[in-house]
């Protein structure tokens, strides 16, 4: 049953030994890097914005840094077999590797971080140029997904050091994507909770919200969340992990073709849900379908919206409501041919939920999608 904190979220430095300032960057691994930020670029309106490679000094990766206002993708790709970037793609295919979170101090959250049980993936590191220096640290959490602290306070450059500018002609026009409204993890059976202790004990982080497989199931499939979210709720971590079911869950199918626990979904706010996704559609991001009986419904359940209903249903977007206001979200499908990577785009008008309300139309969605490949 849904459990909800009600407790304010505050973020006050005497308590919170980890203070976070949002989401820095996501960086993913990827196959080929120069095609992938033209992909994103003109998919979902992201400019140029850093580049590194050969020509600034690094000799066994690339790596692309585009950016929509507060929105900032590292896509990176090894040069050589024989490295743990080549590794990682065969293994999962394209997918997240980095989290990167702002904080005040590199040094301080890695050493608040691993006292506390954090496994190190980068010791305090000062990055140096001629606009200042950048401190990076970082620590793994599921998967082999890792979280980089990320100190910018005396650095002026555009990204970091030992990138330079990367300028183009080519910078279609952005989509209205603002930043990460937050990042979903997918863990194994039985690790949800271990998980959600770590975020507790290593992080700080809170437990918000809670769904279990009467939340979050049809008559196939099932999964259980937990919701985890900094002090200030500026960085929010939903952990899924497959629930008993007559057939196999969208989780474990996950699972199976990224074999193993990584990021399932990255979510991304925008102010103007309709314009946003009209110009993703025209630009060839295919969408999960909501069948029309949803729509009969949906506002005698959720009330009145400022929005017209039927450009909502035209483009398949979901509508939630809790005690806070509503919200209005739609999934994309899978980004890459391996069922895993997918992406939310989500308009808040007042709510702080996940839109528990849509987990049945979403996870049936999801459902039509997996039975057409074979893996339900």
């Amino acid at each position: 049953m849904e459990t909800v904190t009600k407790s304010t979220l505050t973020n006050n430095s005497a308590t919170d030994f980890l203070p976070l300032h949002g989401t820095d960057y996501v960086e993913f691994y990827v196959g080929n890097a120069k095609q992938a930020a033209h992909f994103y670029k003109t998919a979902f309106g992201f400019q140029s914005l850093a580049y590194a490679g050969p020509e600034t000094g690094v000799k066994d990766k690339v790596s692309y840094v585009i950016r929509q206002h507060k929105l900032t993708f590292v896509l990176t790709t090894p040069l050589q077999s024989d490295n743990s970037i080549a590794d990682h793609i065969y293994k999962h295919g394209d997918g997240v590797k980095v989290l990167a979170l702002q904080v005040d101090d590199a040094k301080s959250a890695w050493e608040e971080t691993t006292k506390r049980g954090g496994k190190s993936y980068m010791e305090p590191t000062i990055l140096k140029d001629t606009d200042g220096e950048l401190v990076l640290s970082g620590i793994h959490t599921y998967g082999e997904t890792v979280h980089n602290f990320v100190e910018r306070k005396n650095y002026k450059g555009l990204f970091m050091p030992g990138f330079r500018a990367w300028k183009s002609d080519y910078n279609p026009t952005d989509t209205g994507l603002l930043y990460v409204d937050h990042c979903v993890g997918n863990v194994g059976w039985n690790q949800m909770n271990p998980w959600v202790k770590f975020y507790e004990e290593v992080m700080g982080f809170r437990n918000i919200l809670s769904f279990d497989d009467n939340d979050i199931s049809t008559e196939y499939s099932a999964l259980m969340s937990k919701v985890m979210s900094n002090g200030n709720g500026f960085v929010k971590f939903p952990i899924n992990e497959p629930a008993e079911g007559k057939k196999k869950s969208q989780v474990e199918e996950y699972l199976d073709f990224y074999n193993g626990e990584g990021v399932q979904h990255v979510a991304i706010a925008t102010h103007d849900i309709v314009k946003t996704v009209t110009e993703l559609q025209k630009r060839g991001i295919e969408f999960l379908n909501i069948p029309d009986s949803y729509y009969a419904t949906v506002l005698d359940r959720v009330g009145k919206i400022d929005e017209d209903l039927a450009p909502l249903q035209k483009l398949g977007v979901l509508i939630d409501r809790d005690e806070e206001g509503y919200l209005l979200q739609i999934f994309s499908k899978p980004l890459e041919d391996r069922p895993t990577l997918f992406f939310e785009i989500i308009q808040r008008k007042g709510a702080k939920s996940f839109g528990k309300g849509n987990f049945k139309a979403l996870f049936e969605a999801l459902e039509r999608d997996q039975d057409a490949r074979g893996n339900l």
